[in-house]
């Protein structure tokens, strides 16, 4: 395909998983240091694509996976989990997104972390505030900032009361007592969450969040997936990621909708993350 477009090849070192003797060097180097699945199993596993990518990951042969283009995000965090693993402390993957979005009120514009749009569907109390936290290390990590996580919610500061609330003030809480390095507020609605003038008249009390938020944790995927899909839709912001979060190793999930231009950019923070777990950042 690349000598049809033109392109040159030889900058790319290509693993041929249809090539019998390069599966069985791939397996030799894994069971060298995994018992988590047999060399026949790898074998075998390694004739699809995205697990054949997952070993040469444990492997060391790449520095990290990008995937997703023609596969679920469910296969890509199925076969990471399976294969990859997830990193010491951490219970459950989950993802952030990075938004872009023009002509935001009076400052021209906005970036954001978007959190998890992408995997948990329905986050407990526990979960909630692991991903607060991965993505207060996620946007740090990856974009030097110094993170302000808004727990996100139909309420503001106690302004309405239902057992869903519950769930978003215990995770603030946690996130508090278990890293209280990062800064977390909530439960915010969106407006209080990043309008300076809104959270001035909704949020009671001092907060180095409210109205200044630069990372979203939303309560489940159901709010995380829709709102995305409005910003870009109707705010026409560029979108990129999800950003898989938890793993052993970075890996990157593209949407199959996703343009060229927002794969670059997927690709683009996920060299940035794998450069910083070797320590060469």
């Amino acid at each position: 395909m690349a000598a049809e477009n033109g392109i040159d090849a030889d900058a790319f070192e290509i693993f041929d998983n249809t090539d019998e003797r390069a599966v069985d060097t791939l397996a030799d180097a894994y069971c060298s240091q995994s018992e988590l699945f047999s060399r026949k199993a790898v074998v075998r596993k390694s004739k699809d694509t995205l697990r054949c990518a997952m070993f040469l990951l444990v492997t060391g042969h790449v520095d990290c996976v990008a995937a997703g283009k023609e596969r679920s995000t469910g296969d890509v965090v199925f076969e990471a989990s399976a294969i990859v693993g997830l990193a010491e402390g951490v219970e459950t993957p989950s993802s952030l997104g990075i938004a872009e979005i023009p002509g935001f009120s009076d400052v021209g514009g906005i970036t954001l972390g978007l959190a998890d749009c992408a995997i948990t569907a329905q986050p407990d109390a526990e979960e909630l505030a692991g991903i607060a936290i991965s993505s207060a290390d996620t946007v740090a990590t990856l974009l030097g900032w110094e993170p302000r996580v808004a727990m996100l919610s139909f309420s503001t500061c106690g302004s309405a009361e239902h057992e869903s609330l519950d769930v978003v003030r215990k995770a603030v809480s946690l996130v508090h007592e278990r890293r209280p390095d990062v800064k977390c507020d909530g439960e915010l609605q969106l407006d209080a969450a990043i309008i300076p003038q809104v959270a001035a008249s909704k949020v009671p009390r001092e907060s180095e969040v409210a109205g200044r938020a630069n990372v979203l944790v939303f309560p489940n995927l159901h709010a995380g997936n829709i709102g995305v899909k409005l910003i870009q839709i109707f705010g026409h912001a560029h979108a990129y990621g999800p950003v898989l979060q938890g793993f052993a190793s970075p890996v990157c999930d593209f949407s199959r909708s996703a343009p060229v231009e927002e794969m670059l950019g997927n690709v683009a923070m996920l060299a940035i993350r794998a450069a910083a777990t070797k320590g060469a950042l």
